[in-house]
C-alpha cells in the first residue's frame, strides 16, 4: 500500500517507517524540517516537508502521496517545538502537542476525505489517563479521564477529540502506553537526574508502558488489517511509580527520587505536573 505518515521523523515514526518499507509499504513521511529530509530518506521513505497546522501544506502533501492510509504520528513535545518538559504547567508546555492533535487531526482528516483516503489511523494515549472508577484495569470500553480542574484537562480534551474524529471517520486510534527506548525516555531521565520527578504519596498510581518497536509493529497490524475502533497498545506488566521511578533513576545513575505528599501544590493524587 502507499502509506502517508504523518510525523514520520519522530521518536516512534522513525522506528515505524522501516518496518513498513520492510513489510513492502511505499511510503511518505512527513518532517517539519528541510534538514531532516535526508534522515526520511534514510529510512527508506520518500521525505515531505509539511506544517500539520496549516490546512493548505496537509492538503498538497496528502494529494500528492495519493495514499492508501494516514497514519498520524504528529506531536509537538520534543525539545525543538516545546522546549524543556515544564510539568508543573503542564498545560501550556504541551500546547503544540494539544494543536496537533485538534487541529492537526482536522486537517489530515480533511485531506483524506478530499482524495478519497479510505483509512485513517491515529496516535492515542493510554498510561495515566483511564477513568478512576470500578477496577484499575482498563478496557477499550472504559471512557478517558479528562482530568476536570487539573492541567492537564486540555490535553485529555485533545485526546478525547482524536478518538471522537478519527472513530467518526472509520479509522483506527492507537492508545499507546508510555514509550520507552531509543530516544523516548530523554526528557524524564533529565528531570530524573536533577531530582524534579518526585514520587507523590505512596507512588502507587500506576503506569502502562510500550517499547517503541513494539508500538510500531501494533501500527503496521492496524494498517495492513485496515483496523477500525480504539486499541490498548501497551505492555502486559504495567508498574507503580513506586517500583519504576526509582529504578529508573538507578538505570540513570541518579539519586533515589524525593518524596512529596499528595496535595501538594502542583499535583494531584500520584500525579505530579
Amino acid at each position: 500500500m502507499r502509506v502517508f505518515v504523518a510525523g514520520g521523523s519522530g521518536v516512534l515514526g522513525r522506528r515505524l517507517v522501516p518496518q513498513l518499507v520492510a513489510r513492502g509499504h511505499r511510503v511518505t513521511a512527513t518532517t517539519t524540517s528541510t534538514a531532516k529530509l535526508g534522515f526520511v530518506e534514510q529510512l527508506g521513505a520518500d521525505g515531505v516537508v509539511m506544517d500539520g497546522l496549516d490546512p493548505m501544506s496537509v492538503g498538497e502533501a496528502v494529494a500528492a502521496a495519493r495514499p492508501d492510509v494516514i497514519v498520524h504520528q504528529m506531536t509537538g513535545i520534543s525539545m525543538a517545538h516545546a522546549g524543556k518538559p515544564d510539568l508543573k504547567h503542564f498545560d501550556r508546555w504541551s500546547l503544540p502537542t494539544i494543536r496537533l492533535r485538534t487541529e492537526g487531526t482536522d486537517h489530515l482528516l480533511a485531506a483524506a476525505e478530499a482524495t478519497g483516503v479510505p483509512h485513517f489511523v491515529a496516535q492515542g494515549y493510554a498510561n495515566w489517563n483511564g477513568i478512576r472508577e470500578g477496577g484499575w484495569v482498563k478496557t477499550e470500553e472504559d471512557p478517558l479521564d479528562l482530568h476536570e480542574k487539573t492541567p492537564a484537562r486540555p490535553a485529555m480534551a485533545a485526546l478525547r477529540h482524536v478518538e471522537d474524529a478519527v472513530i467518526s471517520a472509520g479509522g483506527a486510534v492507537m492508545r499507546y502506553g508510555a514509550f520507552y527506548g531509543p530516544g523516548a525516555t530523554d526528557d524524564q531521565v533529565v528531570l530524573v537526574r536533577k531530582r524534579q520527578f518526585p514520587l507523590v504519596g505512596n507512588g502507587t498510581g500506576y503506569a502502562s508502558w510500550i517499547h517503541l518497536d513494539d508500538a510500531a509493529s501494533a501500527t503496521v497490524l492496524a494498517v495492513e488489517q485496515k483496523a477500525r475502533g480504539v486499541f490498548n497498545i501497551v505492555d502486559d506488566d504495567p508498574a507503580p511509580a513506586v517500583e519504576w521511578l526509582p529504578h529508573l533513576a538507578a538505570c540513570a545513575g541518579a539519586k533515589r527520587p524525593v518524596r512529596i505528599p499528595r496535595g501538594w501544590p502542583g499535583c494531584w493524587p500520584d500525579r505530579w505536573w
